[in-house]
């Protein structure tokens, strides 16, 4: 599976399936490897990533991520399988153990210790049955993965990590730990915007989502950050570790760093300054199109 260098990641929860289905034909044609779509409360994701599939020829879908707590191991291997041998291999599972506030407290089940429960996880998926008729060659998988314990599960068990919301330098701790012959799939988010004081405007109600949950903070405080950064939507210094804004050469010197530090496919995630969910930022999608 060749996923390329460059991807886009994105919420497509606010498309209607027939908007969303012309949008993956619209990157694919940008020439984009893959794009990933994630799981919250929306859409099933293997679900839509088969739509997506049928509609488009050589995109590939990966999800970023699917969550282990909405589906036994071996309904993600069937799905994984079926998917793979459906579109011809292009599907990438993308798993991740998600956070505690959103599975105990949305969905009322029990948040277990992150590696152990990935673990285990794993395993069921190695030793579950699967009749159906196989994909040409073996599915890979890649976990969300932050922190170091959570970063060598990825290397001991699957085909490499899917970290999110990182900044370059934790891709190079990232690659360091995996080694060389592993996926390292990073996610980046980019503000197509010049003027400084606009870009982290635009950048803060994106950051918010996530600063409540401790899997991420944890992550920004092991990476040299502190409390005061991750307050009020996130100090300057956060936005500019963790946003690629700026200008087209500017993002695109932060992609490239990503690449410098080991990243093997970045994808990208665009903020719609028109404040648009839903609305793919195509300006900046084109503009950038020509790294992948």
């Amino acid at each position: 599976m060749n996923v390329g260098k460059l991807g886009v990641w994105y919420f497509f929860d606010g498309l209607p399936a027939p908007v969303a289905a012309e949008a993956a034909k619209r990157i694919e044609s940008l020439g984009y490897g893959t794009l990933w779509i994630p799981e919250t409360v929306g859409r099933h994701p293997l679900v839509h990533a088969s739509w997506l599939l049928a509609n488009t020829q050589t995109l590939n879908l990966a999800t970023g991520i699917a969550n282990i707590y909405h589906r036994e191991p071996g309904v993600a291997l069937a799905g994984h399988n079926a998917l793979n041998e459906q579109s011809g291999g292009r599907f990438l599972l993308g798993l991740g153990v998600s956070h505690k506030p959103l599975v105990e407290g949305v969905r009322g089940l029990d948040y277990g210790p992150p590696v152990a429960t990935m673990r285990r996880y794993l395993e069921g998926m190695a030793s579950a049955p699967y009749q159906g008729i196989p994909p040409a060659e073996t599915p890979k998988t890649v976990i969300a993965a932050l922190g170091p314990k959570m970063l060598e599960l990825a290397r001991e068990a699957t085909d490499g990590a899917h970290p999110y919301f990182v900044s370059p330098d934790h891709t190079a701790m990232a690659k360091e730990i995996l080694g060389p012959d592993k996926m390292l799939c990073v996610e980046q988010k980019v503000v197509l915007e010049a003027d400084p004081a606009r870009a982290r405007e635009l950048a803060r109600p994106v950051a918010g989502i996530y600063l409540g949950l401790p899997n991420y903070r944890n992550n920004w405080l092991r990476m040299g950050l502190d409390e005061s950064d991750l307050d009020n939507g996130g100090s300057d210094r956060f936005i500019d570790a963790t946003f690629a804004w700026g200008s087209v050469d500017a993002i695109k010197t932060r992609i490239q760093e990503h690449f410098d530090a080991g990243a093997t496919h970045v994808c990208i995630q665009p903020v719609n300054p028109n404040g648009q969910f839903g609305d793919l930022h195509w300006e900046a999608l084109e503009a950038l199109a020509e790294l992948a």
